[in-house]
């Protein structure tokens, strides 16, 4: 059984709280977590939710992730790096939640998980393929990908989607992502609509919610970040933004939602759904494969680009309390499938399998070697 793992992670997003959650699911059985952060410094609030965690070590790189501007030069430094940390770990598993070092020497079993690539965030965001000048990009992602012992995605539409952009064959799982529902229980509810996300991703759609923001009755947050890693931010007129927060924080506002709106062009999984579902949030989401795969029945889907569209299905839901609760109930008790535990102790499925086929056979019985012949 595993009992080391080495974990990259980046702290933009969703990847790090899925790595903290599953990093915390670990300790039940006894595993050491060492997670290698790249692309942007840890928050002082990222620093103190992994201090909560006992068997969780943090090394930090200042490396750029292999989606960023100017990233090329980093790579060699990054593979240096991770594979130092392996000599000094001596992990089981190789645990990668990005692409880049896939293909580097390591001496332990390579195990990749497809969160996101540029390739499909693209043509979801900008309806056309990928420019040429992504080119190294598509190639990097391909030979990592063929290069990981196994690959895992959090749905089947994004686990198709690698297959498409990289012609991906082999050890292929779909392994959903888990939230614990006692950290998101639903409490008194308010008269307003939440959301949270990286306000400067176009694949979040904040734009379209800030558009249908103007004139409803409710008031609409959303939480996260708005400056891009390269500097650049959107200017928003409607949306009230309350910045980065920790998952604790959200956690209270999601508690006194009444709504849960998330227009996204672009979404593998959505944990800040499942946080909203588990809350007892109705949900509007954009009507992309990655949300409907997940969430079914359960939300008023919308077209990601129809702002109108997404305006009515809020006021629905603002002038009919009765549909709300309805609504929030269907999608807690969806949410209520994706959970921490399950997400572990489907990862230590496949970390034995990845053991099992790396371990050395049995040593030969002597006395059949001394056997005359």
């Amino acid at each position: 059984m595993a009992k080391r793992i080495l974990m990259t992670a980046d702290p933009l997003g969703g990847v790090w709280v899925y790595s903290l959650e599953l990093a915390r699911a670990f300790a039940a059985h006894g595993i050491e977590v060492s997670l290698a952060v790249m692309g942007a410094p840890l928050s002082e609030l990222q620093k103190a939710e992994a201090r909560e965690i006992s068997n969780l070590r943090i090394f930090e790189g200042p490396y750029r992730l292999e989606w960023m501007e100017e990233a090329w030069s980093d790579m060699e430094k990054a593979g240096k790096w991770l594979l130092e940390l392996e000599a000094l770990i001596r992990p089981d598993i190789i645990h990668l939640n990005n692409y880049a070092q896939a293909a580097l020497p390591w001496q332990s079993p390579v195990l990749v998980v497809g969160h996101s690539c540029v390739c499909s965030w693209w043509e979801a965001v900008h309806k056309s393929p990928l420019p040429a000048k992504w080119a190294r990009y598509r190639d990097m992602v391909r030979k990592a990908l063929h290069s990981a012992d196994f690959v895992v995605a959090p749905t089947r539409h994004m686990l198709e989607n690698l297959e498409k952009y990289y012609g991906i064959k082999g050890d292929l799982r779909v392994i959903h992502n888990g939230r614990p529902p006692e950290e998101f229980l639903p409490g008194p509810k308010y008269p307003f609509i939440f959301s949270a996300g990286r306000l400067w991703d176009e694949g979040k759609n904040i734009e379209a919610l800030d558009r249908a923001a103007s004139g409803l009755p409710w008031p609409v947050y959303v939480a996260g970040p708005s400056v891009h890693p390269d500097g650049s931010f959107n200017g928003f007129k409607h949306i009230r933004k309350l910045g980065p927060m920790s998952s604790r924080s959200v956690a209270g506002w999601l508690r006194r939602a009444n709504v849960y709106a998330l227009p996204a062009r672009y979404e593998p999984f959505g944990l800040s759904v499942l946080e909203a579902a588990l809350s007892g949030c109705a949900l509007v989401l954009g009507d992309i494969p990655g949300l409907r795969e997940i969430w079914q029945e359960c939300a008023l889907f919308v077209p990601p680009d129809d702002s109108d569209a997404l305006k009515e299905a809020l006021q629905s839901l603002m002038s009919d309390q009765a549909k709300v609760t309805r609504m929030a109930a269907f999608a807690r008790r969806r949410a209520l499938e994706f959970t921490p535990r399950k997400m572990a102790e489907e990862y230590l499925t496949v970390y034995s399998v990845l053991l099992n086929r790396n371990k050395l056979p049995e040593p030969a019985d002597l006395n059949e070697l001394a056997r005359p012949v």
